[in-house]
């Protein structure tokens, strides 16, 4: 009996020795927990997905809807423009600018204010200038969405307010928003403005708007911007963005109660655990042997990517060259002429395009030969008589 008794503590041991070693690896892994219903952290520059949380759940998403229309109103190239606020405008529920009926305001004032301060009529007020329509608009932002790669999106409105039942998206498909929509230097600089003063019609005092971003205003300092969220439904949303070391990157949170922590839990760790690797320069590939190509092939651009410590060894390039052609002595040699592909872990992660940029030499003529073209040279004859 003892035997037996013993056997079983030995089993029940080690059963939770393993138990407790998979819940360790799986905590030390990210060193951090996440409130929010669905999460993601993605690096900017490369798009490479450093932790994720239900990322492809479809879920409603509140005022970050915003973003989309504040790059709309962007790439518009109406930000000078003067918008006359709508009856529409005027009467939309929920954060608001306090924009009164017929009043007249610039857009880019209007973007501020909706980035800054959330604002719902200023929301509508964009759309109907940019699209003509409200339902005008619409159409952009889900053509807009198809064009980034957001695949699990569907937009109805411009403000993110629980008025349709079709107006959801991912934590993964408003990163890729975020991300489209930091490439735009203007987007940049409103999304990363902590405080704005624009004037306001027929008044001698201007409306001061202040970020409702509190990781960009007090939180964190490594914070560059992003959008908040809420409504009864959605609960809190937000995508924000953060720079330290050469490394940008985006988080989003779905549903999360406790997302400022959330969000500098997964910058901490992204951080922390990732270093941006240079793998491919822009310019001449200097490995190349084969003698055509040699000194003579460069890579159109850099490529760096995002790897942990362990990672580093793991990263592959594959050069691929076209074989040379006699019709490139008359035509020239087309580019690209080949490619880098980047691996890791046996994964396609990226690829390089090559050119060539060197000049194609002359066939080397035999001593005869040359020595023929020399007596015609003399005689004054060439060599078709």
């Amino acid at each position: 009996m003892v035997k037996k008794s013993f056997v079983k503590m030995n089993v029940i041991v080690i059963v939770f020795l393993l138990l407790f070693s998979i819940s360790t690896t799986t905590v030390g892994a990210y060193n951090f927990s996440v409130s929010g219903q669905a999460a993601i952290l993605m690096e900017q520059e490369s798009g490479r997905v450093l932790y994720e949380k239900d990322a492809h759940r479809q879920l409603r998403i509140a005022s970050i809807t915003k973003i989309m229309t504040a790059i709309l109103a962007i790439e518009s190239g109406k930000m000078d423009e003067i918008v006359t606020v709508s009856s529409n405008a005027f009467g939309t529920e929920g954060s608001s600018l306090y924009l009164r009926l017929g009043e007249k305001i610039k857009l880019e004032d209007l973007v501020y204010g909706l980035m800054l301060r959330s604002g719902n009529d200023s929301a509508v007020a964009i759309a109907e200038h940019v699209g003509g329509s409200l339902d005008g608009f619409i159409y952009l932002m889900n053509e807009k969405a198809s064009e980034i790669g957001m695949r699990n999106t569907v937009f109805n409105n411009p403000h993110g307010l629980d008025d349709h039942e079709e107006h959801y998206s991912t934590a993964y498909d408003m990163a890729l928003l975020s991300r489209y929509a930091m490439k735009n230097e203007e987007y940049r600089v409103i999304s990363g403005t902590k405080s704005y003063r624009a004037p306001q019609e027929g008044e001698n005092w201007d409306r001061i708007w202040q970020n409702k971003n509190r990781l960009l205003t007090q939180l964190y300092k490594y914070s560059t911007g992003g959008k908040t969220g809420y409504t009864k439904r959605a609960k809190r949303t937000l995508v924000s963005t953060a720079t330290r070391d050469n490394k940008n990157l985006i988080a989003v949170t779905l549903n999360a109660p406790s997302d400022w922590q959330d969000h500098m839990n997964m910058f901490n760790w992204g951080f922390e655990t990732f270093e941006v690797l240079p793998v491919v320069e822009e310019g001449i590939v200097k490995n190349i042997k084969d003698d055509f190509y040699k000194n003579k092939v460069s890579a159109n651009y850099s490529f760096e990517y995002p790897v942990t410590s362990e990672e580093k060894q793991l990263v592959n390039k594959k050069i691929t060259l076209y074989n040379p052609v006699d019709e490139w002595k008359e035509r020239g040699v087309p580019n690209p002429v080949g490619k880098i592909t980047i691996e890791l872990k046996g994964t396609n992660i990226g690829e390089v395009p090559l050119s060539f940029i060197g000049k194609l030499e002359e066939e080397k003529k035999s001593f005869w030969t040359r020595f023929v073209e020399i007596i015609f040279l003399t005689l004054g004859v060439n060599k078709d008589g």
